[in-house]
């Protein structure tokens, strides 16, 4: 279950302590201080993103050798005359035209 952080809001609007509380996804935000009875106040958080599959990540993982050393063979394109050169790999042909 997500665990959402609440805060109390003070007499005058201000800022007060603030909590954590583990709750179901299908329950209402809380209202009121579960112990005191203060107002409070759901404090949004930006959201815990993994740094797995960043694109910089990605962009290494195809690399020529990562994709030699996965077993992939890796052709690329040459710009002039549009056949693509084998890079990587040990199957198929060294090269070819794709039509």
């Amino acid at each position: 279950m997500p665990i959402y952080v609440y805060q109390v809001i003070t007499a005058n609007g201000g800022e007060g302590e603030t909590f954590e509380l583990e709750q179901s996804m299908n329950d209402a935000a809380l209202t009121k201080h579960p112990v005191t009875g203060q107002a409070v106040t759901r404090v949004y958080q930006p959201p815990n993103i993994s740094a797995k599959y960043t694109p910089g990540r990605t962009k290494s993982l195809i690399e020529t050798k990562n994709a030699e050393k996965a077993g992939f063979t890796k052709y690329e394109r040459d710009k002039l005359t549009g056949r693509y050169h084998k890079v990587a790999g040990k199957e198929g042909p060294s090269s070819f035209t794709r039509e």
